[in-house]
């Protein structure tokens, strides 16, 4: 890399300039002296699967090559290299963090000349935060305490028993269908009788046998042991809709204080995880993209315009939580991180680990931003 770096000030060379969408637009030009220096490797690249009689593949003379590939195509293969190259000084040089792939467009290509060229790629975007922290107190001070009452309880009891006594319907009617098919006479418990609607089934009492009757085989003793973990039950529930709730409160205010122009990479990027996860989703419940797609009457082009505001939210939120993380100075746990980075790393065999703890490195460091925030009091 020594031999590129000492003929070109990359500095003087190019000219950085910001453009919309978060980009910038890189042009200059890189002096026949640095192309030069890939001419050996060019030929060799381009050549290494001609076959040419009298020779081995990959041992035909350099001079024979030249000529069958001819003198273009071995400059454009040097331009390519060097671009790859120098690509890689001009960000360190400018202080760029590229995201995504950079557009690279060849304004001028001749023998013994300088390479013009220009390159746009996207970086990440500067971001002006508003007063977080002040934001978060004030939400957390509005943050409500989970309660469940005595009607709370009992509206979910009736809600369970209007299911059973749903259930039961069903096999009752399962059960006539079978006596009329066996030709059996009918009784008055394989009588379906006329409900017109579901709402309007009697609700049983709740007894200690049907209590008993209702989850999994002893998981209720009696009518007061259902009552206590149905309670227990619907804290942890709630509990966790509040926390949640909470959480997207604080979020959302963030992210409406919060100045910052997205580049496009960043928002296809979350729609492409959005897509993931719906074909995940699908994949388990042994359905077809394209089927569900016909069922509702849309295209992934329908999807991608009604996801956009989401995906824009969701990079929007990533960008504010990496903001804050290093504004505070807030980095995941180094034991839990390896301890997790191992659990997915012995499930998925295959995987790079180097992308594994990336990923499990931003999802540690987005909730310990968050309890950083929820932490906050006035």
């Amino acid at each position: 890399m020594s031999d590129h770096t000492h003929i070109i000030d990359v500095r003087k060379a190019f000219t950085v300039e910001p453009i919309a969408g978060s980009q910038v637009k890189i042009t200059g030009e890189i002096p026949y002296e640095y192309l030069r220096i890939e001419r050996s490797a060019a030929i060799a690249a381009l050549g290494a699967e001609i076959e040419i009689d009298g020779f081995r593949k990959g041992h035909v003379p350099e001079a024979i090559l030249v000529k069958r590939l001819g003198e273009m195509s071995i400059l454009t293969e040097m331009a390519e290299r060097a671009i790859s190259h120098i690509y890689h000084h001009i960000l360190h040089d400018f202080a760029l963090d590229a995201i995504g792939q950079p557009k690279v467009e060849i304004t001028k290509l001749a023998p013994e000349n300088p390479l013009g060229l220009s390159i746009t790629v996207a970086v990440l975007p500067t971001i002006t935060l508003p007063d977080y922290a002040a934001i978060a107190k004030t939400k957390n001070v509005e943050k409500q305490t989970v309660v469940i009452t005595d009607t709370d309880l009992e509206e979910q009891i009736k809600d369970i028993l209007r299911r059973k006594a749903a259930f039961d319907r069903l096999q009752q009617k399962a059960t006539a269908n079978e006596a009329r098919e066996s030709g059996d006479l009918p009784t008055p418990e394989t009588v379906e009788q006329p409900i017109q609607n579901e709402a309007d089934l009697p609700i049983p009492e709740l007894t200690d046998e049907i209590a008993r009757g209702l989850g999994q085989p002893g998981q209720f003793a009696d009518v007061s042991d259902f009552k206590t973990k149905l309670r227990e039950h619907l804290t942890i529930e709630k509990t966790r809709e509040a926390a949640a709730t909470h959480r997207a409160a604080i979020t959302d205010a963030i992210i409406e204080g919060a100045s910052v122009e997205l580049p496009q990479v960043l928002i296809d990027s979350e729609l492409t995880q959005m897509f993931g996860q719906m074909e995940e989703d699908l994949t388990r419940a042994n359905l077809k993209l394209d089927d569900y797609l016909a069922h509702i009457k849309k295209t992934k082009a329908d999807l991608r315009a009604e996801w956009q505001p989401a995906a824009e939210k969701r990079a929007k939120l990533q960008l504010i939580l990496n903001e804050i993380a290093k504004k505070e100075n807030i980095t995941p746990d180094v034991t839990e991180l390896k301890e997790q980075v191992a659990g997915l790393m012995e499930r998925y065999k295959d995987a790079d680990e180097r992308r594994v703890a990336l990923y499990v490195a931003s999802v540690l460091t987005n909730e310990a931003v968050m309890k950083h925030l929820e932490n906050l009091t006035t």
